[in-house]
């Protein structure tokens, strides 16, 4: 039924006060008149991105911008990758200018891996709790350029003990960079192509590796055509390719500014839900799927970096390849993984599976070792083979942790990833190295069979 008004009521204006009911004052509607006019918080984005920083370029919500960002994560490890084999790629000339016996030569590898058995761990744990991924990204970049620059300097003047300390120091800093970059990738793409995002990582880490394979040996015949001989030659050579870490530094300090600026303008709570934040007992917590994804992590891996490291000679014996060809055919796992990697990434991202892809790549390069050690058949294929295998895996078994472990722990989680493999890597590097010397390359891919089964 229709309410009924007294006359005083039914004259009365709309927004005339009363004082006798609840409706809002002229001063409380001019106040939220006022309110509307202004932007809110949740407009914040909008008034703030104006003129380029509104384009998709510099939108931190875009994913051109996000792209953009991505190319920066991979190159702050371009140099780390370029400089990690460069003993690889002249391993010869090691040899010969700095005498050098197999045993020497492998501990230049062993030593960039020692320290990370416990400091790898260390360095993702300060990262999620003290430094923050921003400062411990540009802190690691800056320890692994002073040790290459020690390094060369060491192989310059002929002292192996100093080249010894160079390593040591490049390896503290390229583990934790390597954590840097995966807790990077989770922050600015979980939830969003991660796994082409592992993949594409992985082929830029791989192309500094395969570049360096194809240059180096150019290289130390141009410094050695200009008047340069014996390990001065070499240490002008290591010298150069410090360059390369020094554009990743560069690398780095962009990639945290524009990082802090999306933190700013996203107003992204970077801190774990509740408050929580990492500790050291947080490792009783982790899941026994975590702890088989680092045996694995560590058992596939010790299949294939030991194997590229002593990989030059093994080419040159068996094959009869020259030193340019046997590098090019040992670079070759590192130039499919910098193409397939990304794509293996995209396929895992719309099939999912990463168990199953992860099981197919061991099962391949098992077979691509058998080729190389019960045949002789053109390498190449054997090589293909495995660099195939390689992308398939890495695109698969890295992203897992992401999912296993809680975002504020990823840092600790991703170091404890790379500190187990680093104990594997010093040990089976050393023992590759004893093998290699007392009973040949055959023994040597037996072993690296036994490791994948």
């Amino acid at each position: 039924m229709p309410r009924q008004y007294d006359e005083d009521e039914a004259r009365r204006p709309i927004l005339q006060p009363d004082t006798d009911t609840d409706e809002p004052t002229a001063a409380a509607v001019s106040s939220s008149l006022a309110r509307l006019g202004r932007p809110s918080d949740d407009d914040e984005l909008t008034e703030r991105l104006t003129g380029c920083g509104a384009s998709a370029c510099c939108n931190p919500s875009s994913f051109l911008h996000r792209f953009q960002a991505l190319i920066l994560m991979c190159l702050v490890g371009f140099g780390s990758y370029f400089c990690y084999d460069n003993p690889g790629a002249l391993q010869d000339t090691f040899k010969s200018d700095l005498n050098l016996t197999t045993t020497q030569f492998v501990m230049l590898y062993s030593i960039y891996s020692w320290p990370n058995v416990i400091l790898c761990f260390i360095g993702g744990f300060l990262m999620d709790r003290v430094f923050g991924i921003r400062l411990g990204t540009i802190i690691y970049m800056f320890i692994l350029l002073i040790g290459q620059l020690i390094f060369a300097m060491g192989a310059t003047i002929n002292l192996f003990w100093l080249m010894i300390v160079g390593r040591f120091m490049f390896g503290i800093g390229a583990e934790s960079l390597a954590v840097a970059q995966n807790s990077y990738a989770v922050l600015w793409f979980k939830g969003k192509e991660l796994n082409m995002v592992f993949g594409l990582q992985l082929s830029f880490a791989r192309v500094g590796s395969t570049v360096n394979f194809l240059v180096m040996v150019p290289i130390y015949k141009y410094v050695k055509s200009l008047g340069y001989q014996g390990h001065m030659c070499t240490g002008v050579v290591l010298l150069l390719a410090t360059l390369t870490c020094v554009m990743s530094m560069i690398c780095a300090l962009i990639l945290g500014w524009m990082d802090r600026r999306a933190a700013r303008i996203l107003k992204r709570n970077d801190s774990a839900p509740g408050g929580e934040v990492a500790k050291l007992s947080d490792v009783r917590t982790f899941k026994v799927s975590f702890w088989m994804v680092t045996v694995i992590c560590v058992a596939y891996y010790v299949a294939i970096f030991p194997f590229i490291a002593l990989g030059k000679v093994f080419f040159m014996r068996k094959f009869d390849f020259s030193s340019e060809d046997a590098n090019t055919v040992n670079s070759i796992v590192y130039i499919i993984a910098a193409v397939a990697s990304p794509l293996f990434g995209l396929l895992v991202d719309r099939t999912g599976r990463n168990v199953l892809w992860v099981f197919l790549s061991v099962l391949v390069t098992i077979f691509a070792h058998g080729m190389l050690a019960f045949s002789y058949m053109n390498p190449y294929i054997a090589m293909i083979t495995m660099g195939l295998a390689y992308s398939m895996l890495a695109s698969s078994l890295w992203p897992l942790v992401a999912l296993i472990v809680p975002e504020y722990q990823l840092g600790t989680a991703y170091g404890i990833c790379q500190s187990v493999q680093n104990l594997g890597l010093a040990v089976i590097s050393m023992i590759s190295g004893m093998i290699v010397d007392k009973g040949g390359y055959f023994m040597l891919e037996i072993f690296f069979i036994g490791w994948l089964i």
